[in-house]
């Protein structure tokens, strides 16, 4: 039988596309339509873009970024206040879910805008991203709201916003309904017993949904926090009592005014948790000139409970930390390494931040100009100044106090080598 014979199977060469290959027309998408025209290029006008992804402004459209549009609007009250213009706060929740936010400051300018004429300088503010008047530091020194998004993009998603103005003496009001004026600015008449600035606004539910309200208890710990960094400001709280659980011990009414600041925040935080350090380590440190900003501290080391830092920068809260809380782990660390070595104990080189953190209960407050933070949430401060400003003034008071209370100091530093001990 004669043997099968294969033939061996020969690879074709590869074959190199034509030019005119690489530019033919690919396949048409599935379902979709091949042309990509000047016709398809949308643009956005207005606070459309914010409607349309809120998410890139408030960071979604749960729980937390719905009263982010009530921080905005209280960070703008609060700016007139620590800018000295104002000393009262008003916030108000009625039973429909409206809050309103109002302060005795100089008003927003209701004159004509000279670039958007014949727009008025509020509409221009309330109807487009990035106005303000806190990028060129003339208007405020310091200031939360700065990426000038803030209230612009609260009157984008809310469902209706009134704004009222008094300046010199007359009353001005708007309405806006889903980011768009409803009516002019008009003056409605003599106001010679009040002055400055008061937004109305309820959240829009084609936002977020149909259920959705603001907590009386969040809003009420927001105001309460902003209070108790600036001492010169009187917060009047009021909500309606059919939104008031008894479970949630929020008060009606109420005048949040705290003399001595974060000292008073950090007691209302620590409670009755067991300290380590009798006193607290508190202070405030102010720079002029060239490095101007202001720190203020207040922190204990706890031996039961949980431990936590607060920061914030201009009243706005910083929960994912940054350059500020960096500083500050930076100059509790050095502080307390140096009282060691001055006394001698050489357990103390071992000490890191986070044995010296990891039981302190510490809030941390600082003003700076124009501050950079990451996202437009502010979550996290990411000024390099003020990682310097902190440390520094912290670092010098923290010393002094050390070495000025050794009885307190010996005991916060044996705490401390306890901890670097139970983590090796």
């Amino acid at each position: 039988m004669a043997k099968a014979t294969r033939k061996k199977a020969t690879k074709k060469p590869a074959t190199k596309p034509r030019d005119d290959d690489l530019f033919s027309a690919a396949p048409k998408a599935r379902g979709g339509k091949a042309s990509y025209t000047a016709k398809d290029i949308e643009v956005l006008e207005g606070l459309e873009p914010v409607r349309r992804r809120p998410g890139m402004y408030i960071g979604g459209t749960d729980e937390k970024a719905r009263h982010h549009l009530f921080a905005e609007v209280l960070d703008n009250a609060m700016d007139e206040a620590v800018a000295g213009y104002a000393n009262r706060i008003d916030v108000e929740v009625d039973k429909d879910g409206i809050v309103s936010v109002s302060d005795n400051g100089r008003g927003i300018p209701i004159d004509p805008h000279p670039k958007y004429k014949p727009k008025s300088a509020l509409e221009v503010i309330l109807t487009t991203l990035h106005a303000g008047g806190k990028f060129g530091g003339k208007a405020y020194e310091t200031s939360g709201g700065l990426h000038g998004v803030g209230v612009s993009v609260t009157n984008a998603l809310s469902e209706f916003l009134v704004v009222e103005v008094v300046r010199d003496r007359e009353l001005y009001t708007q309405r806006y309904e889903r980011g768009k004026p409803k009516s002019k600015l008009k003056k409605t008449g003599k106001a010679p017993n009040r002055r400055g600035t008061k937004i109305s606004f309820r959240a829009d539910p084609e936002i977020f949904g149909k259920r959705s309200a603001f907590d009386p208890k969040r809003l009420y710990r927001m105001a309460r926090s902003k209070a108790y960094l600036f001492a010169g400001v009187k917060i009047n709280w009021k909500c309606a009592g059919e939104l008031l659980r008894e479970a949630d011990h929020i008060p009606a009414e109420e005048t949040l005014h705290f003399p001595k600041g974060l000292e008073d925040f950090l007691e209302a935080s620590v409670g009755s948790h067991t300290r380590v350090t009798e006193t607290p380590f508190t202070g405030a440190v102010r720079k002029e000139g060239g490095t101007a900003g202001s720190v203020e501290w207040a922190l204990t080391w706890i031996g039961d409970g949980d431990a936590f830092v607060h920061s914030y920068c201009n009243t706005v809260p910083t929960p994912d930390g940054g350059t500020h809380e960096a500083g500050l782990r930076a100059a509790l660390t050095k502080g307390l390494r140096a009282y060691g070595e001055l006394k001698g104990n050489k357990k103390a080189a071992t000490i890191t931040a986070d044995d010296v953190l990891s039981t302190c209960a510490a809030l941390l407050s600082v003003f700076i100009r124009e501050p950079e933070f990451q996202g437009q949430t502010k979550d996290r401060l990411a000024s390099a100044e003020a990682q310097r400003l902190v440390e520094n003034a912290v670092r010098d008071h923290f010393e002094h106090w050390l070495t000025g209370d050794p009885k307190t100091a010996d005991r916060l530093l044996a705490w401390t080598i306890e901890r670097a001990e139970e983590r090796a």
